[in-house]
C-alpha cells in the first residue's frame, strides 16, 4: 500500500514537473513545435539559406522588441518605436546626403534622435502625468510626420558605408543577425546585472512600493523610455541598411510586432516580468510563422489571422502560467541553481532542434521536383482593386500554362516585401515577379535572387540597381501627362483644380504626379490650388476632399493619382461631381470605369491590370526556361471617357 502511494506521488510529481517546465518555457516549446511543423510541411524550410533568412527577418523586430521589453517590464507601453525607427534612419540619410555631414556624425545624430524621442515620452509620462498609451501614441504621429517632412515623402539613399550593416560577413553570415545578438546580450545585461534593470522590475511589480522604498521612479522612467528610443534608432538604421534607403513610411505597424514578441516571449503587460531571451524567442516565432506561411503559399490575409491567434494564445498562456504558479520570468531572478536549470533547458531545446533538423533533412532528402514552373509574385498591396486585378490576370495565365504561382501581399511595406523576396529566393523558384513597394528598396533582395540565378520580372514598376529579365509596365509618367491634357481640354484651358496624391514614397505616386505636373506646363491657365496625400485610399480620398472643399469651394477639377481616391472625391463632391467639377482618376479599375459610364467621373487614365499580370507570368515562365524575353514590355494606357468606356475591356 505504501509502495502504491509512493509510485502515485512520484508519478504525479513527474507530471507536475513536466507541466511546470512547459509552462515556464511556453514560448520555447512553441518555437520548437513550429519548427517541427514547418519542417514537415515544407522541404524548403530547413535549408541553410532559409534559416539565415529567418534570422535576418527577425532582426529588426527583435531589436525593437528588446527596447520595448524595458518599457513593458516596468508596466508601461511604447507605441512610437516604429515611427522613431523611421525618423532616426531618415535623419541619418538626410544629414549624410543632403546636408553633407560626415557619416559618423550623422549616425550619432540618428541615435540622438531616437534617445530624444524616448526622453520626450518619458517626460510626458513622468512629469506630464500622461498615460503611456497616449504619450507614445502622440509620438507615433509626430515621429512619422517629421520623417515625411524631412524626406518630403520620398525615400533617401542610405550612405554606402552604413549600408554594409545590411550585408553579410564572409558571404554567408548576415550582419543584422549579429547586431540582433549583440543588442540581445546588452538587454540581458541591463535587465539582469544593473541597478536600472532591477528598478524596472520593482516599478513594474508595484510602482508605489518602489517609490516608498527610495527609488526615483520619475528619473528611472526617463532612462527606460530613452533606452527604448535608443534601441528603436538602432533598429531603424539596420532596417534602412537592408533596403539601401531610408523610407519615411518604413516600420509602420512594427510597434505592434515588437509588443507581440515581448508578450509571446513570456512578459506580462501588467509589468514585473520579462527577459531578453524570451523576447528573442517571441521575435523568432513571428519570423518563423511568416516565413513558413510564405513557403506554404498561405494567403497574406490568413497570415494576419494566424498571427493574431498566436498573440491571443500567448496572453492566454501567460494567464494559465500565473494561475498554475509558474516561475515568473524575471531576468536575474534566482540563484546559480536557477540559472543552471535555465541553461540546461536551453541546451535540451538545442539538442531537440538539432535532432529535428537532422530528421527532417533526411525526410526531405532526395524529394525533388522541377522548380521551373514555380513562380512567386510579390505585390505591393492587395488592398487595392488595381493590384487585385493584376493578381487575377496572373492567376488565370498561370492556370492556363500549368504554373504553380505563389502570391504574397507586402501591404505597402518595403521591408516586408524584402522578406518575401528572400523567402522566394531560398525556395528555389524558377522565377520571381515583383511589383515593388519602392523601386530602390526592392534592389537588394532582387540582387540576392540574381546571385542565386533566379530571373526576376518587374510588373507595373521597375527595380533600381538590380537586374530584371523584363519589365512589364504601363508608363505612369505618360499617363500623368494624358491626365493633364484631358483635364485642360475639359476645362477649356483654365480653372482651379486640386490634386489627390498617393502613398508618400511610392514610385507610382511620384511618377504620376510628375507626369501630370509636366503636362500642365502647356496650360498656364490651369491653377493647382492644393495638393494633399490620400494614400491611394477611397476613405481618405473622401475625407481629404471634404476638407479641401471647405477651403476651395470654387474648384472646377480634381486629379486623383488612382481611381480609389477619385471615387472618394466623387462621394465628397456629391451633386457637383460630373457637373460643375470634373474628376479624373488613374488605373481604369471596374468601379472607376462604372463611375465614368455614369458620368460622376469625367475620365480615368486606364491601364490594363489583368493584361499586366498575364504578360508578367508569360515572361517569367519564358525567362525560367531560358527563352529570350523583351527587356521592356509596355502595355498601352489611354484616357477612358463616357464616349469610349463601353469599348474598354480592362
Amino acid at each position: 500500500m505504501a509502495t502504491d502511494t509512493l509510485k502515485s506521488t512520484t508519478g504525479a510529481s513527474g507530471a507536475s514537473a513536466v507541466r511546470r517546465l512547459l509552462l515556464d518555457n511556453g514560448a520555447l516549446t512553441a518555437l520548437i513545435a513550429l519548427v517541427i511543423a514547418m519542417s514537415a510541411l515544407s522541404g524548403d524550410f530547413l535549408t541553410t539559406d532559409n534559416l539565415l533568412n529567418i534570422g535576418v527577418q527577425a532582426a529588426v523586430t527583435a531589436i525593437l522588441a528588446f527596447g520595448v521589453t524595458f518599457v513593458i517590464v516596468s508596466a508601461g507601453i511604447d507605441l512610437s518605436v516604429g515611427s522613431v525607427a523611421a525618423l532616426s534612419a531618415t535623419v541619418l540619410a538626410w544629414m549624410a546626403t543632403s546636408q553633407g555631414v560626415p557619416v559618423w556624425i550623422a549616425v550619432i545624430l540618428a541615435v540622438a534622435t531616437g534617445i530624444a524621442c524616448g526622453l520626450v515620452n518619458g517626460v510626458l509620462i513622468s512629469y506630464g502625468k500622461l498615460p503611456p498609451f497616449i504619450a507614445t501614441l502622440a509620438m507615433l504621429s509626430v515621429g512619422r510626420g517629421l520623417s515625411l517632412v524631412i524626406s518630403q515623402g520620398s525615400p533617401i539613399a542610405f550612405p554606402e558605408s552604413v549600408s554594409h550593416l545590411g550585408d553579410t560577413l564572409g558571404g554567408w553570415l548576415p550582419v543584422p543577425v549579429l547586431v540582433m545578438v549583440v543588442m540581445g546580450l546588452i538587454t540581458a545585461l541591463i535587465l539582469g546585472r544593473t541597478y536600472i534593470g532591477r528598478s524596472m522590475y520593482a516599478i513594474g511589480g508595484n510602482e508605489e512600493a518602489a517609490r516608498l522604498s527610495g527609488l526615483r521612479v520619475k528619473k528611472q522612467k526617463l532612462a527606460i523610455y530613452a533606452l527604448s528610443g535608443l534601441f528603436a534608432a538602432a533598429a531603424g538604421i539596420v532596417l534602412a541598411s537592408r533596403l539601401s534607403s531610408a523610407q519615411p513610411q518604413a516600420a509602420q505597424g512594427y510597434e505592434l510586432d515588437a509588443i507581440a514578441a515581448v508578450v509571446i516571449g513570456g512578459a506580462s503587460l501588467a509589468g514585473g516580468t520579462g527577459k531578453a531571451s524570451g523576447t528573442l524567442i517571441g521575435a523568432l516565432i513571428l519570423a518563423v510563422l511568416r516565413n513558413g506561411l510564405n513557403l506554404l503559399s498561405v494567403s497574406a490575409f490568413w497570415q494576419q489571422v494566424v498571427i493574431g491567434v498566436v498573440i491571443a494564445l500567448a496572453v492566454l498562456l501567460d494567464t494559465l502560467r500565473r494561475k498554475a504558479g509558474a516561475t515568473p520570468v524575471a531576468a536575474g531572478a534566482g540563484g546559480p541553481g536557477g540559472r543552471g536549470k535555465q541553461a540546461a533547458t536551453y541546451i535540451i531545446a538545442a539538442v531537440v532542434a538539432a535532432a529535428v533538423v537532422g530528421a527532417m533533412s533526411f525526410l526531405h532528402n532526395g524529394s525533388s521536383s522541377s522548380a521551373t514552373k514555380k513562380v512567386g509574385l510579390s505585390l505591393s498591396t492587395l488592398n487595392n482593386p488595381f493590384f487585385v486585378q493584376i493578381k487575377s490576370g496572373a492567376q488565370q495565365e498561370a492556370k492556363k500554362l500549368g504554373v504553380d504561382l505563389t502570391v504574397t501581399d507586402a501591404q505597402n511595406d518595403a521591408s516586408q516585401q524584402a522578406n518575401q523576396l528572400q523567402n522566394f529566393t531560398s525556395s528555389g523558384l524558377g522565377s520571381i515577379i515583383v511589383n515593388p513597394v519602392d523601386s530602390d528598396a526592392a534592389g537588394p533582395a532582387v540582387r540576392s535572387a540574381n546571385k542565386a540565378g533566379i530571373p526576376v520580372v518587374g510588373v507595373d514598376r521597375g527595380v533600381n540597381k538590380a537586374d530584371t529579365a523584363a519589365l512589364v509596365a504601363s508608363d505612369n509618367i505618360a499617363g500623368g501627362k494624358l491626365g493633364a491634357k484631358a483635364m485642360a481640354e475639359k476645362l477649356g484651358g483654365k480653372g482651379k483644380i486640386v490634386i489627390l496624391q498617393g502613398l508618400a514614397g511610392t514610385s507610382a505616386s511620384r511618377e504620376r504626379g510628375a507626369g501630370f505636373a509636366e503636362g500642365l506646363k502647356a496650360y498656364p491657365g490651369i491653377e493647382v490650388v492644393a495638393r494633399q496625400p490620400a494614400d491611394f485610399d477611397r476613405t481618405k480620398g473622401l475625407d481629404v476632399m471634404t476638407n479641401l472643399l471647405q477651403a476651395h469651394p470654387d474648384i472646377q477639377g480634381v486629379f486623383a493619382e488612382n481611381d480609389e481616391m477619385a471615387l472618394g472625391a466623387v462621394k465628397a463632391l456629391g451633386s457637383k461631381a460630373g457637373t460643375s467639377v470634373s474628376v479624373i482618376g488613374f488605373d481604369g479599375e471596374p468601379d472607376g470605369l462604372k463611375a465614368v459610364k455614369d458620368g460622376t467621373m469625367y475620365a480615368s487614365v486606364a491601364q490594363q491590370p489583368k493584361e499586366l499580370g498575364r504578360i508578367a507570368v508569360e515572361n517569367a515562365l519564358n525567362a525560367a526556361e531560358g527563352k529570350s524575353v523583351e527587356k521592356t514590355v509596355m502595355v498601352p494606357v489611354k484616357v477612358v471617357t463616357k464616349e469610349n468606356v463601353a469599348g474598354f475591356g480592362g
